[in-house]
Order: C-alpha cells, then sequence, then structure tokens
C-alpha cells in the first residue's frame, strides 16, 4: 500500500478542508505545519501531474515578500537556483516611442526588484513540501460536489462519494471557483475580450535583465528576463488575432514576434510552445462566509498587467494561516466568525487598492482613444522626471516585507 493510501485510509475527520491545490492551496496547507492541524487537500488533478506538473508557459514575478514567504513554507529551497532569473529593471513603453519610462532596482533600495521562476516549478517545489508533511493528506482525481453546514462545521461530498467534515472549509480552486460558488458568495468578473499568449523565445540582443512591456497599439507586449539570452514573450492581443498567432508554423510565428517587437532584441526564435490564456479578472464579493474562507484566485483573480496575482495569493494564504494559527494555539475554534472575519478585513485592505489600480491601469492603457494616449504619455513622462513617482513604483514592485 502506498504511503498516500496508509495516509488517506479511513479517515473522515479534519481540521480544515482546502478545496483546490493549486499554489495558493499547497501554500496555505504548508503555512499550516506549525499547530499540525489535520488539513484535508482536494483536487481534481490525478497524483502525478499534481506532483509533477508540465510546464505551461507561466512565468511567475516574485517580489522579495513572496520569495521570503515560500521560505518560511520551506518551498523555495526546492527550487533549483539555476531555475531563478533575477529581474534588476522595468522599462515601460506607450505606442511606438522608443522612450519609455525606466524603473531601476536602486529605485526600489534592493538588489533586484524581483525575481522570475516558472509556475510549473513554484508548484511542484510546494506540491513536494507538502507531501512530506504528516499533517496533510491529499485526496486527488476527486472535487467537492456537495457542502452542507452543520453547528460545528462543513460536511463535504466528493465526486467520488466519500465525505468528509471539518470546522473550515477553505476555497482555493481557481477564479472561477465551484466551491465559493456552494457557499453563496457571489464574485463580479470583468472579461477583458483579450487573450494572452506566452512562450519562451531565444533572442540576438542581450536582455540586461530588465523586464520590458510596450502598450501599444491593438497590442500590449511584454519581455520577460529569463537566464541567458532568454525571454517569455506576452502577447495580449483581440482572440481572433490570438488565435491566427497561435496558430501560424515555428518560423512564420518567429517572423512575426520580430516584427511586433520591433526587432529591438534582434532575431527570435521560439524554443517551444505557445500557451493561450482568455483575460478575466474576477473579485469576490466576501473573502469569508459561515465556516469558509477564499484564498487566491478564488477571492481575487487579477490581470496579469501588474504581475501581483500570484503574490496577492500567496499572502492570502500566509494571512490566513497566521489567523487560524493564532486561533489554534488560544484553542479557539478556527471557523468562528471572529477568526475568518479578521483575515478577511486585513485581506480586503491589501486586495481592493491593488485590484482596482490594476484594472485602471488596463483601461488607461488600452484605450485607443486620443485622450487617454496623451494621459499614459505623460505618466511615462513623469515616471522618468520625478524620482519619488518611480520610488512608489518600484516599492510595489519589489515589497519588501511582507503585511
Amino acid at each position: 500500500m502506498s504511503d498516500l493510501a496508509r495516509r488517506e485510509g479511513s479517515q473522515t475527520s479534519f481540521d480544515i478542508l482546502i478545496a483546490g491545490a493549486g499554489p495558493a492551496g499547497l501554500c496555505l496547507a504548508a503555512a499550516l505545519e506549525n499547530r499540525r492541524l489535520r488539513v484535508a487537500l482536494i483536487d481534481r488533478q490525478p497524483l502525478g501531474s499534481l506532483c509533477d506538473p508540465a510546464f505551461d508557459g507561466r512565468e511567475i514575478a516574485l517580489t522579495h515578500a513572496s520569495v521570503q514567504s515560500l521560505r518560511d513554507m520551506r518551498i523555495w529551497p526546492r527550487i533549483a537556483a539555476h531555475e531563478v532569473s533575477p529581474i534588476s529593471d522595468v522599462q515601460v513603453f506607450n505606442g511606438a516611442s522608443a522612450r519609455g519610462m525606466h524603473i531601476d532596482h536602486l529605485d526600489g533600495g534592493a538588489g533586484e526588484l524581483g525575481y522570475l521562476v516558472a509556475n510549473h516549478l513554484i508548484r511542484r517545489a510546494a506540491c513536494q513540501t507538502v507531501r512530506e508533511m504528516e499533517h496533510v493528506t491529499l485526496f486527488t482525481d476527486t472535487s467537492v460536489s456537495e457542502v452542507r453546514w452543520e453547528p460545528a462545521g462543513v460536511r463535504v461530498r466528493l465526486c467520488d462519494q466519500r465525505v468528509l467534515r471539518a470546522p473550515l472549509l477553505v476555497a482555493a480552486d481557481s477564479r472561477f471557483s465551484e466551491v465559493r460558488r456552494m457557499a453563496g458568495i457571489p464574485a463580479r468578473s470583468r472579461d477583458f475580450g483579450k487573450t494572452m499568449l506566452v512562450c519562451r523565445m531565444e533572442h540576438e540582443k542581450p536582455h540586461r535583465r530588465i523586464a520590458s512591456e510596450w502598450f501599444d497599439h491593438g497590442q500590449t507586449l511584454a519581455l520577460l528576463p529569463l537566464n541567458g539570452n532568454r525571454s517569455s514573450a506576452v502577447i495580449t492581443l483581440p482572440g481572433s488575432e490570438a488565435r491566427r498567432l497561435q496558430e501560424l508554423d515555428t518560423m512564420d510565428f518567429d517572423i512575426e514576434v520580430e516584427r511586433r517587437y520591433r526587432s529591438r532584441f534582434g532575431w527570435m526564435r521560439r524554443t517551444g510552445e505557445v500557451f493561450a490564456y482568455p483575460l478575466v479578472a474576477v473579485l469576490a464579493d466576501r473573502f469569508a462566509g459561515p465556516r469558509c474562507a477564499l484564498v487566491g484566485d478564488a477571492a481575487v483573480g487579477m490581470h496579469p498587467v501588474t504581475a501581483h496575482g500570484f503574490n496577492l495569493g500567496l499572502r492570502s494564504a500566509a494571512r490566513l494561516a497566521r489567523e487560524i494559527d493564532r486561533a489554534a494555539f488560544e484553542r479557539r475554534d478556527i471557523g468562528a466568525p471572529g477568526v475568518l472575519t479578521a483575515y478577511e478585513r486585513a485581506h480586503r485592505r491589501a486586495a481592493l487598492p491593488l485590484y482596482a489600480a490594476t484594472n485602471a491601469i488596463v483601461g488607461l492603457y488600452t484605450d485607443e482613444r486620443l485622450p487617454a494616449r496623451l494621459a499614459r504619455q505623460a505618466l511615462v513622462r513623469l515616471g522618468n522626471r520625478v524620482r519619488p513617482f518611480r520610488r512608489a513604483l518600484a516599492s510595489s514592485l519589489t515589497q519588501v516585507s511582507a503585511s
């Protein structure tokens, strides 16, 4: 019998049920180790895919605070140093202008603005960490089909008909969370009508560890620096145009991508698959309900333009873990309203301004009307001329301390 099968056995009672073993769910389970609370982690993926996920094209920009959180969760040491790509500076361009806003790492008061790590490597490291924790039980190849609220907790039926109980249920099952819906928590979504294409590219000219973003007419481009003369190309287009580009053969794709980037990096060659992601932002009306909390994208699903989606999700997991840890230490009910209200207030204070600012940036920089073009050009000039403005932007990117 496997270790997993022995750990599952006939156990049905836990302290916490986490629906969704994506990065937020895995990190929450890892952060709960101190009190050794019994955690059930439920995910529809098979165990092999969960513990050894395939490359999905996404490179995650981590702040210093996020790296520290991953260290605290014992996840960071499992990511090989050569897989971590430092970001020293950021430059932002408007339209076809060759003169953009440059945010230097010195503006942020740190050696680097942040670090890029492939999403699948973070998930793999988190899963490896969680699998070694005796207090965590994985339920894979299944999902939550029904939730019933009881006086002292929740009763969850899985798709394979097993029934689990706990004082607290956590939804970490994506921005389209079914558990959030079962808990009766509404969410507002904003479909941007665009698709983000991502792929790794080799290029002729060096990137100098600078992350570049162009808010061009009819498209948004980013080039995220990886180790060596490689980058992650991020191209945001209307859906039909994105499909056309994705379906090109390799040579035609390379030619068109080089053209779209205006040959700034010389020749460009694709080194793998092109992945497509529709852009939809989601904000839950509440981050908690009776014996239920939302973390990660189930609470706030961000547009990727500010690169803070994963960082915010990680902060939500760390915040909830702290509130649960405090309640457990004081021998209080971890699913009580006071515990969940404290979490919701703290995470809402952090999330709402960032969510609103991100959507405002998207709105301004994708608006093709003349007043919007003039306004964003003025912001780029302001950033270049006013160092406190750049410092504020750099501070939001580095986020040296967690809150």
